[in-house]
């Protein structure tokens, strides 16, 4: 019975263990402890107890009258010890100390205070005037030095700098011991990757990343010949050494690389690119070489490093102009060993950026990244299946569909549309409904476009008409002209900074043509022509309209090549390089040609704009009207004053109008913009 409840005590035992089957680690800051507490015990009680506290004036009156003391030692002319006789410790066992703190019987027994030498005496021999010869007390003097104080002394002041050295130094580099120490200094060099392997796995796989099918397909086939390397080496294939996402921030490139790890049955690091920065000069480098040699040992194995643009930014673009820089330092060394003299066989390279631009072209040649793939902003189809990923923990009313929210949604990321979901299951909260309805998802919309609504701001009445306009004439604008997209809602309640906003529905187009530009900068210019045309004046709200028009504009003549005196010239350079240049890539007579076409482009469509809202100037006040006693309009009351868009083959209706596309009628640009 006796070794069967040993068994079960070790199985209990075994499994309080942690998973990976070893036994926590003794601390050894323990050691320190119990040898502070030893010395502490030497000091204090050194094992026989210590004498008990007491006064001259019970010495006086009871010990000496009573005859019981034996000796009087004063120590260090400062106190005195007495030591009692044999016969009379029982009658004081009371008062003094019991267990391991009490006095020997062979003393001190209790312990004083003298003041002065000369003041104890005069009171001793006053004490012991009328006591006969062999019954006086001689006091014993004796200088005793401590040791261990005075060693204490000067060894203090050296240990407290070294703990304040050590306690910075753990600060510097706090985590730097990832593979072999928690903020060891001397591990700061060491690789800071997390590891993911068997003991560890991701739980997302690649049915948790919807929409993205052709750069899933890239990143899958990296998976499946890890699983399964003999369906591609047999035809003499090679599976790619590293695959770069490149792509928008919100697109998935992230989530990618999460299912890679959820999927491959092989290690995989992870981590960022500013891992690698640290003030230490070297630190970068080693750390490279510390990740590439645990990758060699784990090997087959995968190594995905976030926002490599942290270290991976082309070499003499340093602002410092020429000094030693560490972060190239870091690139030289991740070049290396990414496809150097030592080969890197089983080690898979997977790395994101949104700036693909900025990096060193060593690092995108073929044989290191010998992939880009390109991770782009979800079509209409891909945010459905994207919606259906984000609505799975969601309590939904039955008229809620993805596909109907997907259409509200161009130009979302997929990270932007979890925010629509999460949004809008807050207003629904907020509202105290069981369930996220249609209405709630088209107000989240709002909110995360326009901003928070609001009602309590405080307008004039001719600040509110001025305002609602200037959005009329947005609106009767792009109704009226074919390639402006046509409008879904406007409102003059103020949204964030915006005093009124408009929304509109854009294509989901590829190219752009001349028209199609034109048209919209006249649109934009609508707010501007109303004021003029109705109030004969014009006001600052038109900011934003006119900031974006501007750039527009020459983005047409500069990059696009839309102006015949110009001609097709493009001066934008996709490469980056020209960020670092200090004179412009075309002349002066050229830049003056350049704002004059800019300025006439503006300019034509101004006229235009007016020449528009003159012609439909009953319809303009009918709207501005209607806006300023609703407030909020739809496309259905453009469409009963305009009628319906003749050359719109799918008309809209206001159930499933999109938002985007906010026009502020405010002094400070908005953050929105036209998708």
């Amino acid at each position: 019975m006796a070794e069967k409840n040993n068994k079960n005590k070790q199985r209990s035992n075994l499994g309080n263990l942690k998973p990976g089957g070893k036994p926590p680690k003794f601390n050894p800051y323990w050691i320190y402890g119990i040898v502070i507490v030893i010395f502490l015990a030497i000091q204090y009680f050194s094992f026989g107890g210590g004498p008990v506290k007491t006064t001259w004036n019970e010495v006086r009156t009871t010990m000496l009258t009573q005859h019981d003391i034996a000796r009087i030692v004063v120590v260090n002319r400062d106190e005195a010890q007495i030591y009692l006789k044999e016969d009379s410790y029982e009658k004081y066992a009371d008062k003094l100390n019991t267990g391991f703190g009490a006095p020997s019987k062979f003393g001190p027994h209790f312990i004083f205070t003298i003041g002065t030498v000369e003041t104890f005496e005069n009171n001793l021999d006053e004490a012991q005037e009328n006591f006969a010869e062999d019954q006086k007390v001689t006091p014993e003097y004796n200088n005793v030095t401590n040791y261990f104080g005075e060693i204490i002394s000067w060894i203090l002041p050296f240990l407290i700098i070294i703990a304040i050295w050590w306690w910075i130094f753990r600060r510097m580099s706090k985590g730097a011991g990832g593979a072999g120490g928690a903020g060891n200094i001397f591990n700061v060099g060491k690789s800071q990757a997390k590891v993911f392997d068997k003991d560890s796995r991701v739980s997302t796989t690649f049915k948790d990343v919807a929409g993205l099918a052709e750069a899933k397909q890239e990143v899958e086939e990296v998976v499946s010949f890890l699983k399964s390397p003999a369906k591609y080496t047999k035809l003499g294939g090679k599976i790619p050494k590293g695959a770069l996402l490149v792509g928008p921030p919100g697109t998935g490139k992230t989530l990618l690389a999460k299912a890679v790890a959820g999927e491959a049955n092989v290690p995989f690091f992870s981590m960022s690119g500013s891992d690698f920065v640290e003030m230490f000069v070297g630190v970068g480098a080693s750390r490279v070489r510390d990740l590439f040699k645990q990758a060699k040992e784990k090997a087959p194995c995968i190594v995905f490093i976030d926002e490599i643009d942290a270290i991976g930014r082309a070499r003499g673009r340093n602002p410092n102009m020429g000094s030693n820089d560490e972060r190239e330092n870091t690139l030289n060394q991740l070049l290396t060993e990414m496809d150097g003299f030592d080969t890197n066989s089983g080690v898979i390279i997977l790395a994101a950026t949104n700036r693909a631009d900025m990096l060193d072209r060593a690092l995108m040649r073929a044989g290191r990244f010998d992939r880009q793939i390109h991770v782009e902003l979800p079509d209409l189809n891909e945010r459905g299946e994207i919606f259906k990923v984000h609505l799975r923990p969601i309590k939904l009313s039955d008229e809620v569909d993805a596909s109907f929210l997907a259409k509200q949604t161009p130009g979302f990321s997929g990270a932007d549309i979890a925010n629509v979901c999460n949004e809008a299951a807050l207003i629904a909260a907020r509202k105290n409904r069981d369930k996220v309805g249609r209405q709630d998802f088209l107000d989240a919309v709002d909110r995360i476009i326009g901003g928070l609504e609001k009602k309590n701001k405080i307008i004039s009445r001719d600040e509110k008409k001025r305002i609602a306009y200037h959005e009329a004439g947005h609106a009767t604008i792009s109704w009226l002209l074919e390639h402006a997209h046509p409008l879904v809602k406007v409102t003059i309640v103020p949204r964030g900074k915006a005093l009124g906003a408009a929304w509109y529905l854009p294509e989901e187009r590829s190219i752009t043509t001349k028209e199609q530009l034109l048209d919209e900068m006249c649109s934009a210019l609508g707010g501007r022509a109303a004021e003029e045309i109705i109030f004969s004046s014009i006001s600052s709200g038109a900011q934003n309209d006119l900031e974006k028009v501007t750039k527009q504009a020459y983005a047409m003549i500069s990059i696009f090549g839309m102006s015949p005196k110009v001609g097709n010239v493009s001066f934008y350079d996709s490469t980056g390089q020209s960020d670092f240049g200090f004179t412009k890539p075309y002349s002066e007579k050229t830049a003056e040609l350049i704002d004059s076409e800019s300025k006439g482009l503006i300019d034509s469509q101004y006229e235009r704009a007016l020449q528009v809202l003159k012609e439909h100037s009953e319809g303009h006040k009918k709207l501005a009207e209607r806006l300023l006693e609703k407030e909020v309009i739809f496309g259905e009351d453009l469409e009963e004053i305009f009628g319906k868009r003749p050359w719109v083959k799918d008309e809209l209706t206001a159930e499933n109008q999109t938002i985007m596309d906010p026009k502020p009628e405010t002094e400070t640009p908005d953050k929105t913009t036209s998708a």
